[in-house]
């Protein structure tokens, strides 16, 4: 089967998949599918293939459909829960969403294993979603190292585990030859997994230090989630020999030289990777626009040790005061980063605008620029606050220029339909031992927001111009919401009071977020909106970007960080040596297998670097907050189980749980309508978004939790006529498709790490 056959069974399956999907005839379902008649004979073929792979049935009057539930059998990765129960997520399309696996029914499979599951119960009526399975074969294990606490109970010594991929102890073997002592941090390998009664058992493989003890949770982050933290001696000769052989000479003969221009960079204070630089030309009509990407294809070529180095590793991770970069720090921080008075080579993507923002043309071309003045946000927005009198009058005006057309940009993508979530996130304090002393709210300055918005529109400037050309490509894609998220967020809303259609489209959801903006629930319906979304990802699929309401959408301005932009990269070469002119040359890009390939990889990593953020983020603040045991905080409630609610400290942005067993002189249930607690006595009702004042009552570190003490329900109060406490900062709105990205703390008088765990706002989009 061809690439191009396995990305058509890929949207049939996607297509039979879908919630509103009624089963079609074949020729029907290819006019539904938009395809053309000279592609039906292989659209007839990819049918056959998946009707003998047995993923398509021909049901009732010829139709097609996947197969029913509960008549096979699903292949997925398992998430598992402490509390013995978890969840198959499919890899394919399924009618059912993620399959529920209740206790006893797992056999010993572990958070992260590739699982055989069959479907043995069904639901029925308007709750026909729900099913349950069993798992009947392990396939694949996830990973057979984890970190946790060395410690001795009587004479036998275990290991506890850190994190939600495993939760019961592991039996360790031969401690002596370790020299570990109890209380250390250390890796163990299993050797045999947990099953029912039988508990997993395994051996030291490394001694990372006493736990506490400074760096320690950053490097058993980076040992439980298996990060590549050193590079191999023949990639780090790779790249001395791609600096031996770079000659700026040679590159200024075939390029534009554009180091008389005024360019600039804003990055956050302690960058050292600058990958994107800006320079804006005013014409009669409008403005050009120059978007300037560090040219990483010419040091990393495909084949070699450093290309494959990247793609194995598919970005660079930016923990608090640690980075480990994609690519070795002589090419990430040296001859690839746009650094002010250094000719760099980089690719140049010129949009003209007219006055009012909209895109008139675009042009692309190999460069070599040399930046003029290096900004950091702070200094960017003290400039257009007035305070530029210390700065060159070039790069003032410059950055006033990019003020006014970042906002044009963003009236207009708004105008389109871009979504904006106002989700407030913080920042860490760190001390000199990168310590976690204080949280503060982020910078939500404009000055970011202004690198957002040209970032955007020279991504999509990309993609748009790879569509034109037919070229296969790998695109950054976000689906719509699927409709089973939409059904659970109109239900939640509606339960708040806030009337909303069963099926919400893209301006519905803007209108939502627009009439909650700066009301008591506006945090819980953006959290809520954010949850219903689908996850954004790398794949060259004909999907747009919902988020930003954009069509077409790859990621191409920084390829020093992130693998899919240095293919983006490449593709973008040969356009512009006019390889990509006939069929013929065309046929030498990257086929869809390849990309498909390439998309999963990096998706994986990129999702698996943002857990180890979130993870290390939520440590290093519950080790402040175990300091403070018995201080009370203010928090509004995110989400209810039947054990308790969980509610969310507005100053320090972490969950906590709020159980109903410790809370007094009553008895509590949850109302399945409302999603509310209820207490059977009092008949207090509290739910999401509700907003409480709660004392910190324990820290457990290895399995990440919080435990609360409720103090008062100010909603009760404010029934009653008395004040509420005053909101949380919020921040400027932010497209949902930007994630934030990692840095190392910036060095002044007192070291801030970037929010959550020291990344600026810029990042993955």
């Amino acid at each position: 089967m061809t690439s191009e056959d396995n990305n058509l069974s890929a949207r049939i399956l996607r297509h039979l998949g879908r919630k509103d999907y009624r089963p079609q005839r074949p020729r029907k379902l290819a006019r539904a599918m938009g395809l053309e008649e000279k592609e039906y004979g292989s659209f007839r073929a990819a049918v056959k293939e998946l009707m003998r792979a047995g993923r398509v049935v021909l049901g009732g009057g010829n139709n097609l459909m996947l197969p029913a539930a509960g008549t096979g059998t699903i292949i997925g990765s398992f998430r598992g829960h402490q509390r013995g129960f978890g969840f198959v997520v499919p890899d394919s399309p399924t009618n059912h969403g993620d399959l529920f696996i209740p206790p006893g029914a797992t056999l010993d499979a572990i958070t992260g294993d590739t699982v055989v599951a069959r479907i043995t119960r069904r639901g029925k009526g308007v709750d026909e979603t729900r099913v349950e399975g069993e798992i009947v074969e392990i396939l694949a294990r996830g990973q057979n190292r984890f970190v946790g606490e060395l410690v001795r109970e009587g004479r036998e010594w275990l290991m506890i585990p850190d994190g939600h991929l495993l939760y019961s102890p592991v039996r360790v073997g031969d401690v002596s030859s370790t020299r570990a002592k109890a209380g250390d941090q250390v890796v163990v390998e299993l050797t045999e997994f947990p099953s029912a009664g039988r508990p997993a058992r395994g051996v030291i493989v490394e001694v990372l230090g006493r736990r506490g003890d400074p760096g320690i949770d950053t490097i058993s982050i980076i040992r439980q989630y298996h990060f590549r933290d050193e590079f191999p001696e023949e990639v780090l000769e790779d790249a001395r020999r791609a600096i031996r052989e770079y000659d700026l000479d040679e590159e200024l003969a075939r390029r534009e030289d554009l180091r008389d221009e005024v360019i600039i960079t804003i990055d956050p204070d302690e960058a050292k990777d600058f990958d994107d630089a800006i320079s804006i030309r005013r014409l009669p009509r409008g403005y050009e626009l120059g978007v300037h990407i560090a040219d990483v294809s010419v040091f990393v070529q495909p084949g070699h040790p450093l290309d494959h180095e990247a793609g194995l590793r598919g970005n660079s991770i930016y923990l608090p005061r640690h980075v480990l970069p994609m690519l070795p720090e002589v090419l990430s921080n040296g001859l690839c980063s746009l650094q002010e008075g250094e000719p760099r080579l980089a690719k140049s993507v010129f949009i003209e605008y007219d006055a009012k923002g909209n895109r008139k043309s675009t042009r692309f071309a190999n460069s070599v620029i040399q930046s003029r003045k290096r900004l950091t946000y702070a200094e960017a927005t003290k400039i257009l606050e007035g305070g530029g009198q210390d700065y060159e009058p070039e790069v003032v005006e410059l950055l006033q220029q990019m003020d006014h057309l970042a906002r044009l940009i963003q009236k207009r993508r708004l105008a389109n339909g871009m979504i904006v979530l106002d989700i407030p996130e913080v920042e860490l304090v760190l001390d000199d031992e990168n310590e976690v002393i204080d949280v503060e709210p982020a910078d939500t300055s404009f000055s970011h927001t202004i690198i957002e918005m040209f970032m955007v529109e020279a991504n999509e400037a990309v993609a748009e111009l790879m569509t034109k050309l037919g070229v296969p490509h790998l695109r950054r894609i976000h689906p719509e919401p699927p409709a089973e998220s939409q059904r659970k967020l109109a239900a939640f809303l509606r339960a708040l009071a806030v009337p909303v259609p069963e099926k919400l489209d893209r301006w519905d959801l803007i209108r939502l977020l627009a009439k909650v903006r700066g009301r008591p629930e506006s945090f819980s319906v953006n959290l809520s909106v954010l949850r219903s979304m689908a996850q954004a990802e790398y794949s060259p699929k004909m999907i747009g970007h919902f988020a930003l309401a954009s069509e077409h959408y790859s990621h191409f301005t920084s390829p020093i960080r992130r693998y899919p932009d240095l293919v983006t990269h490449r593709l973008l070469q040969q356009y512009l040596t006019g390889q990509l002119r006939t069929r013929k040359q065309r046929a030498s890009v990257p086929s869809m297998q390849t990309l498909t390939e390439i998309g999963k990889r990096c998706s994986y990593t990129e999702r698996r670097a943002e857990a180890a953020e979130r993870e290390l983020h939520q440590l290093k603040i519950l080790r402040l907050l175990e300091k403070r045991l018995g201080d009370e905080e203010d928090g509004t409630i995110t989400g209810a189980t039947n054990i308790g609610v969980y509610v969310q400290l507005n100053k320090y942005l972490i969950d906590g749980l709020l159980r109903f067993s410790d809370m007094e002189d009553d008895w509590w249930h949850i109302d399945a309508r409302t999603g509310q607690a209820v207490g059977q006595r009092s008949g207090i009702r509290i739910g999401i978004g509700d907003r409480v004042r709660v004392r910190l009552a324990s820290v457990d570190l290895a399995s990440r939790e919080l435990d609360l003490a409720l103090v008062e329900v100010y909603e009760l109060k404010t029934r009653r006529g008395a004040a509420s406490p005053p909101a949380s900062k919020k921040p400027v709105d932010e497209p949902l498709s930007r994630k934030r990205r990692f840095r190392n703390a910036p060095s002044r008088s007192r070291n801030t790490g970037r929010g959550r765990g020291g990344r600026s706002r810029r990042g993955r989009r």
